[in-house]
C-alpha cells in the first residue's frame, strides 16, 4: 500500500488502534526517518484523544530506550532497539520477562526472537515520491488478516 500523505498515515494508525489490546505488540521496521515514529505518535495522540486526554509530545526513544506512557487503563511501551547490537542487552531490557499489561511498540526489533501470540509487523519503505511511503503488514495471532482489513 502507498501512504501519501501524513494524514494518510494517521488514518492507518486509527484502524490500527480500533484493533489494539492490551498485551499486543507491534513491530515497527524500516529505515531511519521513513516515519515509525510518526507511526508511534500518531497511535499514542488517538489513543489520548479517544480517551479525552491532552496529547503528549510523542519522541524516539533512540537514546532512553523506552518511554512509557500511561493512557487511562493502558500502558503503552514504545521501545527503540537502534542501539542493542547483541541478544544479551536485549534481555537486560527484560521486554518480554514480565507479563504486563502493556502494549509494546518497538523500533528495531531485529534482535527479538521471542514468540508472540498477537504482534503486528509494520514494515516501512521510502516511496518513489519524496512525501510517499510504502507500507506493508505482517500478523500474527489476532492480526493474522489484518493486510486484508486496512
Amino acid at each position: 500500500m502507498i501512504v501519501k500523505s501524513l494524514d494518510h498515515l494517521n488514518k492507518i494508525s486509527e484502524i490500527i488502534l480500533k484493533k489494539l489490546d492490551k498485551k499486543d505488540c507491534l513491530f515497527l521496521i524500516g529505515e531511519i526517518g521513513v516515519g515509525k515514529t510518526t507511526l508511534t505518535r500518531y497511535l499514542i495522540n488517538n489513543l489520548q484523544k479517544q480517551k479525552g486526554l491532552s496529547q503528549t509530545e510523542v519522541l524516539s526513544p533512540t537514546f532512553n530506550l523506552l518511554y512509557e506512557y500511561e493512557i487511562s487503563d493502558f500502558k503503552i511501551m514504545h521501545y527503540d532497539l537502534y542501539r542493542i547490537k547483541e541478544t544479551k542487552e536485549l534481555k537486560h531490557l527484560g521486554i518480554f520477562s514480565e507479563e504486563l499489561d502493556a502494549v509494546k511498540i518497538v523500533e528495531w526489533p531485529d534482535l527479538i526472537k521471542t514468540p508472540l501470540q498477537d504482534k503486528l509487523e509494520v514494515y516501512l519503505r521510502y516511496g518513489e515520491k519524496e512525501n510517499e511511503r510504502k507500507i506493508e503488514f505482517k500478523g500474527l495471532g489476532k492480526w493474522e488478516n489484518f493486510k486484508n482489513e486496512i
